[in-house]
């Protein structure tokens, strides 16, 4: 006789498959399909001649061929690590010696320093505040680590500093605060957003961690996957910049949307007393990521092939948003309550439908528009497991993998299935 298995808290609280994993599946399994819901990066504008050239350079030279070949360190290459403070040092303006490659951890992309982060600083039940709405698949991770994701109101120039300071209040009245571990933020061109944290907010958002670190540190987790991915208006300094001590804001970046996603490169810069622990999680989990994926992003760096790839990205990418935001005008701008937020860069487009009208699987827009050969990101996913009601009638589109000629077309079936649910 078989006994069914008990599995782990853990793998209760995942839930069962995730929906990132259920869209790359469906479309994956039906290429007819247009999707918008898939985060993936341009395929034809993959960087393949520039890859060609840096793998030459690497085994060029025997020597560092076998580098490349070989076990790593857990922290991660360092000509790699010193080549990323030298590119945030020049971003945000900051003294030669502001950043210390000591502070640096590589990961295979930066959801595993997401996870590393959440693993080392939370325990079962302890919280993260988060955008409301915000990264869906890192609040799947805090919810399969039993950690609490608790929304914060987010407006047009990103997370309102009022509702962050209304949650904080709240959770000290309840004797909570002392629970409250991190706020989660992706200060560029948010997913789903699309929104950039103001200026203006980032050096209080800083601050307010700091006074409200009464019962122990709260820490801000920046996540600047999209930073690079600018096509209009002039870049802002990140969060760690209002940082100086780099006490408080724990960075997250990756080379995967910028570059190229197939070789999983992404990075930490972590407060001095999170290095340590941080590094034993990963050693415990993979003792290091793969060593010729970094040192290939290393040549990259070195032979100028990434920025060159970016301004490549940004001028394919702007013309997708342009596409996006004239097929929405075309198809979506005459249906009475439908809004659409234009983005200045990223790959996500957020849209507001007429109340009462459910975009998630529970309703009949999601089948129905995959019946029309669309494909898309319900927005209530996006939400944190606490805090704001979820509206129901939100959707995330991505321009991302889609030619401008599809994202015309998917617009215009995802309009006649808003039109149809409508009435």
């Amino acid at each position: 006789m078989s006994h069914p298995t008990d599995f782990s808290r853990r793998a209760r609280w995942s839930g069962g498959e995730s929906l990132v994993s259920v869209l790359m599946a469906k479309a994956l399994t039906h290429p007819e399909l247009t999707s918008l819901a898939a985060g993936f990066v341009e395929n034809q504008t993959l960087p393949v001649d520039a890859t060609a050239r840096a793998f030459e350079a690497v085994w060029s030279v025997p020597e560092r061929a076998r580098e490349a070949l070989q076990y790593g360190t857990t922290i991660g290459y360092p000509p790699l690590r010193q080549a990323i403070v030298d590119r945030l040092v020049s971003c945000d303006g900051l003294p030669p010696g502001a950043l210390s490659a000591d502070h640096v951890v590589i990961t295979p992309g930066s959801n595993q320093l997401l996870y590393l982060v959440a693993c080392v600083l939370c325990d079962p039940g302890d919280v993260v505040l988060c955008g409301a709405p915000s990264y869906f698949v890192y609040l799947a991770t805090l919810r399969g680590l039993g950690i609490r994701s608790i929304g914060v109101a987010v407006d047009q120039r990103g997370m309102v500093p009022e509702a962050l300071e209304e949650q904080l209040e709240r959770l000290e009245r309840q004797g909570q605060l002392g629970r409250v571990k991190a706020i989660y933020v992706t200060s560029y061109f948010d997913n789903p957003t699309g929104l950039t944290l103001a200026a203006e907010r980032r050096g209080a958002m800083v601050e307010t961690a700091r006074r409200w670190s009464k019962a122990g540190r709260i820490y801000i987790i920046e996540d600047t996957a999209y930073r690079e991915l600018r096509y209009w208006g002039d870049d802002v300094p990140s969060l760690r910049s209002f940082d100086p001590s780099g006490e408080t804001v724990i960075q997250a970046g990756t080379f995967s949307k910028s570059y190229s996603p197939g070789i999983r490169v992404g990075w930490g810069v972590l407060p001095p007393e999170l290095v340590e622990p941080v590094l034993t999680a990963k050693g415990n989990l993979d003792f290091g990521s793969p060593q010729l994926n970094q040192v290939l992003m290393s040549t990259v760096l070195e032979l100028g092939l990434f920025d060159r790839h970016l301004e490549v990205l940004r001028q394919g990418y702007r013309a997708k948003v342009e596409a996006t935001m004239e097929a929405a005008e075309r198809f979506l701008g005459p249906l009475s309550g439908v809004q659409c937020q234009r983005p200045n860069g990223g790959l996500y487009v957020w849209l507001r439908l007429p109340e009462g009208v459910d975009t998630g699987p529970a309703g009949r827009l999601f089948d129905l528009a995959a019946e029309r050969g669309v494909l898309y990101v319900p927005g209530q996913f996006c939400y944190p497991a606490e805090g704001p009601p979820v509206p129901r009638n939100r959707i995330r589109l991505s321009f991302g993998t889609a030619s401008c000629e599809e994202i015309g077309r998917g617009i215009e079936a995802l309009a006649g299935a808003i039109r149809q649910v409508t009435g």
